[in-house]
């Protein structure tokens, strides 16, 4: 993934308003984020722990999404796997939701994945970061991570559904 700006990450919202867009906390060591190594850029709001976010370069121009979960609380306690990058965590993945874009997402529309609760899924696929727990797949690291890039792009279709074409 190429280094996004934060004027790039905040236009890239598909899922709130410019207004929101300009309010919401971005990491604050955008330059120091291991940009080579991600395949989108996930993070959860330090003041508002139920709110997170994630923007990706995958597709022509970067796209962003605002996701919220149900609490801190909602974390699963038990071994989960997360849809984007199928990686099995002990009580690191959370139910995420993201408002549709558009109109349906006015009209209270979402679309929810269990996701890493911190959103390293790039790290995780690339055996950077560990979960704890080790399941063998026989696919290589490449296959791993073409499969995670596949789930990310599925999930924000579905994001952007709310949006009339036109």
């Amino acid at each position: 993934m190429r280094e996004l700006t934060e004027p790039e990450i905040r236009a890239a919202f598909l899922n709130c308003s410019k207004g929101e867009a300009k309010r919401l906390n971005l990491p604050r060591e955008l330059a120091e984020q291991p940009w080579g190594e991600l395949d989108f850029l996930g993070w959860r709001d330090p003041q508002a722990p139920d709110r997170a976010y994630l923007v990706t370069d995958l597709g022509e121009q970067p796209q962003a999404v605002v996701l919220r979960s149900s609490s801190a609380a909602s974390w699963q306690a038990r071994r989960s796997i997360c849809s984007l990058c199928v990686t099995t965590h002990t009580g690191g993945v959370s139910l995420l939701v993201a408002p549709l874009a558009g109109p349906a997402g006015r009209q209270g529309n979402s679309v929810g994945a269990y996701m890493c609760s911190d959103l390293a899924c790039p790290l995780y696929v690339r055996g950077l970061r560990e979960t704890g727990t080790k399941i063998y797949e026989s696919l290589t690291q490449e296959q791993r991570i073409d499969r995670m890039r596949d789930n990310l792009a599925d999930f924000l279709a579905k994001v952007r559904a709310g949006t009339p074409v036109g």
